[in-house]
């Protein structure tokens, strides 16, 4: 089982509904068709900063790595980047992902982390 993550570049969405409309939006347009797009230097630069910390599933030799996917960046599409968790390491992985989010949101344009409804607050970036 894994927990996916959904994070883009672009501006905040004010509360829940607008968050996943624009996230239904970016995953249609990004995701989902047949075109792929490069990531935008900020998704490319926050992926690398994630695997800073955990190692890309590739390259994951000793079961450490928390994602269900290899290739990190290939779940990148345009400003969309979309991915899968480990669901036994959503607790401890899932504070990086929301804290280099958060600290890359500083910086426009900002970054927005969407997580499956039900997950709690201090997770929202």
């Amino acid at each position: 089982m894994s927990y996916d993550l959904a994070v883009w570049e672009g501006e905040r969405p004010t509360d829940d509904k607008p968050a996943g409309q624009v996230f239904s939006d970016l995953y249609d347009r990004y995701i989902d068709s047949e075109v792929e797009e490069p990531p935008p230097e900020r998704i490319a630069a926050y992926v690398a900063a994630l695997l800073e910390r955990w190692c890309d599933l590739t390259e994951d030799e000793e079961d450490t790595s928390p994602w269900s996917t290899g290739r990190l960046i290939g779940e990148a599409s345009g400003p969309l980047i979309y991915f899968p968790m480990r669901f036994s390491m959503t607790e401890e992985a899932g504070r990086d992902v929301w804290s280099t989010c958060r600290a890359r949101r500083r910086r426009p344009p900002e970054l927005g982390l969407a997580v499956p409804e039900g997950s709690p607050n201090e997770m929202a970036c």
